[in-house]
C-alpha cells in the first residue's frame, strides 16, 4: 500500500499543470451553447449578455492557456484573443455544415433537428473549434475536445485534419478521419468510413499519411481509404465497403461487387471502377 501511495503522489505532483478534462469539456460545451442556442440551457436575450458571455469564455480560455504554457509556444492571452477573433469564420462554416446536412438528408425536417440530434454535426463542431486551436499552435487541448466528441458520437476526427466547407457526416457512428487527411468542399460521408494511414510507424509521424478527398465526393458506409498518396478525384462516388489504397480519377464510381461463377460454383469479390472506361481494381 505504501508503495502505491508514493507512486500516486508522484503522479499527482507531475500532473499539476495538466488541464482537467472536465474543464476542457465544460469550455467546449459553453462555447457551443453560445454559438448555437440549441445547445444552451437558456437562450440569451440581450446583446450585452452575449458580449458578457463571450468575454467570460475568453477569460476561461486565457486562464487555461496561461496555466498550461507547456502546451503552446506563445502568449496564452494573445492566443485566446486570436481564437475569439477568428471564431466568426468557424461559426459561418458550421452553419454551412448544417446546410449541407439539411440538403443532403431527406429525413431532416429542420435545421433545429440537425442541431439538436445529429451526432455528425456535434462531431464537426468539436473538430472545427479544436482545429482552430490546433492551427494556433495549441497542443493536447484540441485532441481532448475531439476525443470528448468521439466518446459521445462515435465519430473520431483528428483536429489536425483539414476539412473544407459544407461538410456532411450522415449517421456518423464509426467514422475515422486521420490527422493529415485533406477534405475539399461539399463532401459527404456515411457511417463506418475510415480515412486512414497505411503506415503506423512513429518514424512516419511528420509525413502525410492519410488520403486527400477532393470536392463534391460522396463516400458510402463502411468504405476504407488509406494512404497519404491516395487522392479521390472530385465528383467521385465511393461505394459501401470499398477498400482503396490508390488514387481514382475525378468523376469515378467505385463499388464493391460479388460475382457468382455458376459453372465453377465459386464467388469472386471485385471492386469495379467506372470512369471514362470500365476496369476492375
Amino acid at each position: 500500500m505504501d508503495s502505491l501511495i508514493k507512486k500516486l503522489h508522484k503522479a499527482h505532483q507531475e500532473c499539476t499543470e495538466c488541464p482537467s478534462p472536465k474543464v476542457i469539456q465544460q469550455f467546449f460545451e459553453d462555447l457551443l451553447g453560445l454559438l448555437f442556442p440549441e445547445y444552451s440551457v437558456q437562450s440569451i436575450r440581450e446583446e450585452e449578455d452575449v458580449k458578457s458571455k463571450m468575454e467570460n469564455l475568453l477569460v476561461q480560455l486565457t486562464t487555461i492557456l496561461s496555466r498550461n504554457i507547456h502546451l503552446h509556444s506563445g502568449d496564452g492571452e494573445k492566443i485566446a484573443k486570436q481564437f475569439f477573433g477568428e471564431l466568426e469564420a468557424v461559426f459561418d462554416w458550421l452553419n454551412q455544415d448544417v446546410d449541407a446536412m439539411y440538403e443532403g438528408d431527406p429525413a431532416a425536417k429542420s435545421r433545429t433537428e440537425i442541431l439538436r440530434s445529429y451526432p455528425g454535426f456535434y462531431a464537426i463542431s468539436a473538430y472545427r473549434i479544436a482545429h482552430l486551436l490546433h492551427r494556433l499552435g495549441v497542443k493536447l487541448i484540441p485532441r481532448m475536445i475531439t476525443e470528448y466528441a468521439h466518446s459521445r458520437t462515435g465519430v473520431d476526427i483528428h483536429p489536425g485534419a483539414k476539412i473544407g466547407q459544407y461538410f456532411c457526416i450522415d449517421h456518423g457512428t464509426g467514422v475515422v478521419i486521420g490527422e493529415t487527411t485533406i477534405i475539399g468542399n461539399h463532401v459527404k460521408i456515411y457511417q463506418g468510413v475510415t480515412l486512414g494511414a497505411l503506415s503506423v510507424e512513429k518514424a512516419d509521424a511528420d509525413i502525410k499519411r492519410h488520403p486527400t478527398i477532393e470536392e463534391n465526393v460522396v463516400i458510402y458506409a463502411g468504405a476504407t481509404i488509406l494512404g497519404g498518396k491516395t487522392i479521390i478525384g472530385k465528383n467521385s462516388v465511393i461505394g459501401g465497403n470499398v477498400w482503396l489504397t490508390k488514387s481514382v480519377l475525378p468523376g469515378s464510381k467505385v463499388y464493391y461487387q460479388t460475382q457468382m461463377h455458376h459453372e465453377e460454383g465459386t464467388v469472386t469479390d471485385l471492386y469495379v471502377f467506372k470512369n471514362d472506361f470500365d476496369a476492375t481494381l
